[in-house]
């Protein structure tokens, strides 16, 4: 599974995502990117250790965190951020629910 992660603070955003306890993998930064300014990650998951509504509602709580600093003068700022499975089903973050998190990650599994 793939996340591709957005934003000015997109490495910041990225290795917090990846020190959530429960998820394994790595990243890497992305030069070509849509505007210029912006930073992009894509996050490779190799493995989610833990049942899935756990590791849903922990990704839940970390986007909310960075979409809410998104319309904030502070904070870290992610535009986007795209989950994409083996399956490539895909599921952009930015209004899923942690039912449709929790269906994607077990979709991974």
């Amino acid at each position: 599974m793939k996340i591709e992660i957005q934003g000015l603070d997109a490495v910041q955003a990225t290795e917090e995502l990846l020190a959530i306890e429960g998820l394994e993998g790595s990243y890497q930064t992305i030069d070509e990117v849509e505007r210029e300014g912006t930073l992009a990650t894509i996050a490779t998951i190799v493995g989610i250790v833990g049942g899935t509504l756990t590791i849903a509602e922990k990704l839940h709580k970390w986007k909310e965190k960075y979409q809410k600093s998104l319309h904030e003068a502070t904070g870290a700022k992610i535009e986007k951020v795209l989950i994409v499975t083996a399956n490539n089903h895909r599921l952009l973050l930015q209004d899923a629910t942690l039912e449709q998190i929790n269906e994607i990650l077990k979709d991974y599994k």
